[in-house]
């Protein structure tokens, strides 16, 4: 397993992948930027330190992940790669065994909301990166996070949804004087929204708790903010830790904009929300507006409408039967379709699959 640009507590590598592989039985290697991210590998598994590829400073990390995964990969039955970037390490690396990109974004949408990438060469790299994800088709196995990614490749390839761990008992009915985001800070996430916000609730005594890293030019607004009292920032932290700071919350929060990279995807933080009892108070995306209406879990905002956010909120705050009947629908709803566990078995069995090597019949651990 690989990594070079996500932390390496990322939610879906570690907690759902990595800690599914090891409960079947696995034995895994997980090459991942533990230093940089101010982590340590957990015990069950072999932990690789690299660099962290960050902005335009890639080269390095890349150069110390192609010997890792030159030592590594050979001993392996299978290689998982998460980074579009580790693709064009592939030639490099000999007597690789099954090797599979894990795709959870749209990559080339995904160019526009790089902040450290100019307008101009987003624009210039789209269609390689197309091509790329073509070429990256007929020669490795793909796993998708996304059923709307099919459309950008022609042929089927397994699915395994983005989802979460779901407790099976109800947890704490929503509060009313607390909302919570989770995931990364980025202006097409809604980080301006979320500030606005944040201002406009002090007055009523409404507390907003962010939880997650930001890109870098925002980092100094957010600490200008939490020292003025204006809301609470938590920075990165494990999912346990991140799911921890949901329940209880008023309303989970997903304001992102209408970018390309998010139109055909379901926010992760929305099922987070869901399966910790929380009312959805989320932007208009075709998937997230989908499931609150289907579920009735929450309140659909324009973009970029903080005044409509802080509506939502009031509303909420101000309706105690309003916010349990979401958090208990969201929870009930979470708990059937959502809940990583279920999608974990498959996620193994396509990994064993692809190895070569049958799980029942092999003499001990396999390795990823």
């Amino acid at each position: 397993m690989c990594t070079v640009v996500h932390h390496a507590e990322d939610a879906r590598i570690l907690h759902r992948q990595i800690r599914a592989l090891l409960a079947a039985g696995h034995e895994v290697t997980y090459i991942a930027p533990f230093s940089a991210s101010g982590a340590a590998p957990w015990p069950e598994l072999t932990g690789v330190d690299v660099p962290r590829a960050r902005g335009r400073r890639r080269l390095r990390a890349l150069r110390h992940v192609r010997r890792a995964l030159s030592r590594h990969a050979r001993d392996a039955d299978v290689l998982l790669l998460h980074d579009p970037e580790l693709l064009l390490l592939l030639p490099f690396i000999r007597r690789r065994p099954p090797t599979v990109w894990d795709v959870h974004e749209d990559t080339a949408a995904a160019l526009s909301g790089k902040a450290w990438l100019p307008g101009f060469l987003a624009a210039l790299l789209r269609r390689p990166v197309r091509w790329a994800e073509r070429l990256a088709e007929r020669r490795l196995r793909l796993l998708l996070a996304e059923e709307g990614y099919r459309p950008r490749f022609r042929i089927e390839h397994p699915i395994v949804p983005n989802t979460t761990h779901v407790p099976a008992q109800s947890p704490p009915p929503p509060g009313a004087d607390r909302v919570v985001y989770v995931g990364h800070l980025s202006t097409a996430r809604g980080a301006d929204d979320l500030l606005a916000l944040a201002a406009a609730l002090v007055p009523h005594g409404i507390r907003t708790d962010l939880v997650g890293g930001a890109d870098p030019k925002l980092g100094e607004r957010l600490r200008a903010a939490q020292r003025d009292g204006v809301l609470r920032w938590h920075g990165y932290q494990s999912n346990d830790a991140a799911l921890a700071l949901v329940e209880g919350a008023l309303a989970g929060l997903s304001l992102l904009h209408d970018e390309p990279n998010y139109r055909h995807s379901v926010p992760t933080k929305i099922i987070e929300y869901m399966a910790r009892g929380v009312p959805v108070v989320t932007t208009p995306l075709p998937a997230a507006r989908a499931i609150v209406e289907r579920d009735e879990c929450g309140i659909v905002v324009p973009f970029g409408d903080p005044s409509a956010v802080l509506a939502a909120v009031l509303r909420l705050r101000d309706d105690p039967d309003l916010r349990r009947t979401f958090g208990t629908a969201g929870h009930r709803a979470a708990r059937l379709r959502y809940h990583w566990p279920d999608q974990a078995k498959l996620f193994v069995a396509q990994l064993q699959e692809w190895s070569g090597v049958p799980a029942e019949t092999s003499p001990g651990p396999h390795q990823s």
